[in-house]
C-alpha cells in the first residue's frame, strides 16, 4: 500500500514537470518571434522620399464644345416634311439640299390672300366719302346778317327822332363809363374798410390800405413774443418750468439790461424783466398800428362819401339822359343799342362756328385721307407677303444657306413645320468651336491669354486648345473666373474636351506625389515616416506634417512645411493611417 502511495506521488510530479518544461517552451517562443507576430498586425505602408526639382502647375477640367456661330434651318408657313437629306454630324456645302417639303395646300397662304382681300374691301369703302354740305350753315347767317341790319335801321331811326345830339350821346357814353368806374373804386374802397375793421389784410387792395398790414404784422410778431415770454416767467415763478436759461455777468447792448448768474432769483428776474420789455414793444407796435388804422380808416370813410356823391350825380344824369331819348317808344335807346350788340354777336358766333365746321371738316378730311393711304400701303405690303408665300409654297426644297455641320435635326419624316421653328442647327464651321471652363480665381491669375493647353483625350492628335478670353463668373457672389478657349481641328458641337492648361513653372524644395497630400478641416498635410530604436529592433510612426500647397499637376505637388528633402512619406497603406499610429515598411 504504501509502495502504490509513493508511485502516485512520483508520477504527480512527472506531469507537473512536464507542464512547466512546455510552459516554458512556449515563452520562449513567443518572446523569439513575438516581434514577428507584431509586425503582421500592423499597417504595411508604402513610402517616397521627398525629392526637389522644376514642377509645371496644371489646372485640369472638363468642357463641351461649342460652335462659336450657328445657323438655325426655317421655313415658313406648314408643311410637311417628305424626306430628311442630312443627319447629325454630317458635314455640308452652301446650297445643299437638307430637306423635301410636300406640296400640300398652304394654310398660311390662304390665310394671307384672304387678308388681303379684306383690306382691299376696306380701301374701297374709304374712298366713298359725302361731299360736304354747309347749305343750312349759310342760310342761317344770311337770316342772322338780315336781323343785325334790321336792329341797326331801327337803332338809328330812334336816335333820328330823339333829337338827341351827338354832343349828348358822347356825354351819355362818358357818363356810364365814368359811373362804371366810380362804381369798382367804392368797392375798392369798402373793403379796403371791411379788411380794417377785421384786421384781415390778405385780400384788400394795397392802394388802400398803406401800411397797416406791415405795421400789423410787427404787432402780432411782438405779441407772439411777449406771450412765450410772459409763459416761461408763468411757468418758472409757479415751478413748473425745468428747463432755464444760463447768463453771464457782462451787459447786453441790444437789449439794454445786465446779465446775471445763472441762480434760480436771477433767473426769474431776468425773465421778469424780459417780460416787461416786450410788453412795452408790444404796447408801442399796437399803438402805432391802431393809430395809423384809426388815419387811414377814416381817410377811406371821407373818400368813400365822396366817391358816392358823384355816383348819385352820374346816376342823375344818365337818367335824364334815357328819360329824354324817349319819344313814346316803347323801348329806349339802350334797349335798341342792346338788341343791335345780341344781334351782332349772333352773327359773328355763326360764322365762327361755320369756320369752325369747315376747319375740323379739312382735318378730318386729311386724316381720312392718310388712313386711305396707310390702307394703301398695307395693302401693298399684304400683296408681297402672298407672292412670296406663292413662290415658297412651289418650292419643295430647303437648302443650306451656309457650309458647315449638322449639330441637330429637329424634325422627323411626316411632321409639319412650324412657323420660327428651326428644323435644323448647322455649325458654321469657318467661325470656329469654343469650350469654356470655370476656374478659382486664384488659380485663374496665373493663365494668360494665348496659353496653348493640352487637349488630354485628343486620340487624333489635331486638336489645339489656345485661352482666348478669360472673363468674370456672373454668377451672384462668386470669385470663379471662366476661360474660354479657341477650338481648331476635328471637333463638332457637344464634344467634351479634358483640358490641361500649364500655369508656370518653378523650382521647389519638396516635391511629393499628388496622392500622399491629404486635407481636412485644419488645413492640407502629409503623413511621413518616424523611426524608433528598441531592444528588439526598429519600431515605425506615422507622424502628421502640416503643409501649405504651393503647386501641383497631374502627378506631384510642391508642398512646403516641417519637412526636408530626404524624409519618407506614406504614399499607400494597406488600413487607415493617423497621426502616431505604429506601422511596417512594406518587404521589398
Amino acid at each position: 500500500m504504501s509502495e502504490e502511495k509513493e508511485y502516485n506521488s512520483d508520477r504527480k510530479r512527472d506531469i507537473i514537470k512536464n507542464i512547466l518544461i512546455i510552459f516554458l517552451a512556449v515563452m520562449l517562443v513567443l518572446t523569439f518571434f513575438s516581434n514577428t507576430i507584431m509586425n503582421r498586425s500592423l499597417p504595411e505602408i508604402q513610402t517616397e522620399k521627398i525629392s526637389c526639382g522644376k514642377l509645371t502647375e496644371r489646372i485640369r477640367g472638363s468642357g463641351a464644345v461649342e460652335s462659336n456661330q450657328t445657323y438655325e434651318v426655317k421655313v415658313d408657313g406648314n408643311k410637311v416634311i417628305d424626306t430628311i437629306m442630312v443627319k447629325t454630324g454630317q458635314e455640308v456645302k452652301k446650297d445643299d439640299v437638307l430637306f423635301v417639303l410636300g406640296s400640300d395646300e398652304n394654310k398660311e397662304l390662304s390665310d394671307a390672300e384672304d387678308a388681303l382681300s379684306a383690306l382691299e374691301l376696306e380701301y374701297r369703302k374709304a374712298l366713298l366719302t359725302v361731299p360736304a354740305d354747309y347749305s343750312a350753315e349759310n342760310q342761317a347767317i344770311n337770316n342772322a346778317r338780315q336781323d343785325l341790319n334790321n336792329a341797326i335801321a331801327k337803332r338809328d331811326s330812334a336816335y333820328a327822332n330823339s333829337g338827341i345830339t351827338q354832343q349828348a350821346l358822347a356825354e351819355y357814353n362818358n357818363n356810364k363809363s365814368e359811373l362804371s368806374s366810380k362804381t369798382a373804386q367804392q368797392e375798392k374802397i369798402s373793403s379796403a374798410i371791411s379788411a380794417i375793421d377785421s384786421d384781415d389784410y390778405m385780400s384788400a387792395p394795397p392802394e388802400y390800405t398803406g401800411n397797416l398790414p406791415v405795421l400789423y404784422k410787427a404787432y402780432t410778431t411782438a405779441d407772439t413774443d411777449y406771450n412765450t415770454a410772459y409763459e416761461l416767467y408763468s411757468q418758472t415763478l409757479t415751478g413748473q418750468s425745468q428747463e432755464l436759461p444760463v447768463y453771464d455777468y457782462s451787459t447786453d447792448e441790444e437789449s439794454g439790461y445786465e446779465r446775471v448768474p445763472a441762480t434760480e432769483n436771477s433767473q426769474i428776474e431776468f425773465l421778469r424783466q424780459d417780460c416787461e420789455k416786450k410788453e412795452t414793444v408790444r404796447n408801442n407796435a399796437l399803438s402805432a398800428y391802431n393809430s395809423e388804422k384809426v388815419t387811414v380808416r377814416n381817410d377811406l370813410i371821407v373818400k368813400l362819401q365822396s366817391i358816392q356823391s358823384e355816383i348819385d350825380y352820374l346816376n342823375v344824369l344818365i337818367n335824364s339822359y334815357e328819360s329824354s331819348g324817349d319819344s313814346g317808344s316803347s323801348s329806349s335807346l339802350e334797349d335798341y343799342d342792346l338788341d343791335v350788340q345780341t344781334k351782332q354777336r349772333t352773327l359773328e358766333d355763326l360764322i365762327i362756328s361755320l369756320n369752325k365746321t369747315k376747319s375740323e371738316k379739312d382735318i378730318a378730311n386729311q386724316s381720312s385721307n392718310l388712313d386711305i393711304e396707310a390702307k394703301k400701303a398695307e395693302i401693298e405690303k399684304q400683296k408681297k407677303k402672298v407672292e412670296k408665300l406663292k413662290e415658297e409654297n412651289s418650292s419643295t426644297e430647303v437648302k443650306s444657306k451656309y457650309s458647315g455641320v449638322v449639330s441637330a435635326i429637329n424634325v422627323k419624316t411626316g411632321e409639319e413645320t412650324v412657323p420660327d421653328s428651326p428644323l435644323a442647327v448647322i455649325d458654321i464651321t469657318e467661325e470656329g468651336y469654343t469650350v469654356k471652363l470655370t476656374v478659382d480665381g486664384e488659380k485663374a491669375k496665373k493663365v494668360k491669354k494665348g496659353t496653348e493647353a493640352e487637349v488630354l483625350n485628343n486620340w487624333n492628335g489635331d486638336i489645339t486648345a489656345v485661352v482666348s478670353e478669360i472673363k468674370n463668373d456672373t454668377q451672384a457672389n462668386s470669385k470663379n473666373r471662366i476661360l474660354v478657349f479657341s477650338v481648331e481641328g476635328d471637333v463638332d458641337s457637344g464634344t467634351s474636351l479634358d483640358l490641361s492648361i500649364p500655369c508656370g513653372s518653378g523650382t521647389y524644395d519638396a516635391i511629393v506625389p499628388k496622392s500622399a497630400v491629404y486635407q481636412d478641416k485644419d488645413g492640407y498635410f502629409v503623413l511621413t515616416v518616424k523611426s524608433k530604436s528598441t531592444p528588439l529592433g526598429n519600431r515605425y510612426y506615422a507622424e502628421r506634417v502640416k503643409t501649405e500647397v504651393l503647386a501641383s499637376d497631374e502627378i506631384s505637388s510642391a508642398v512646403q512645411g516641417d519637412i526636408s528633402q530626404g524624409d519618407y512619406i506614406i504614399t499607400a497603406s494597406s488600413k487607415p493611417v493617423s497621426d502616431g499610429v505604429q506601422v511596417r515598411m512594406k518587404e521589398d
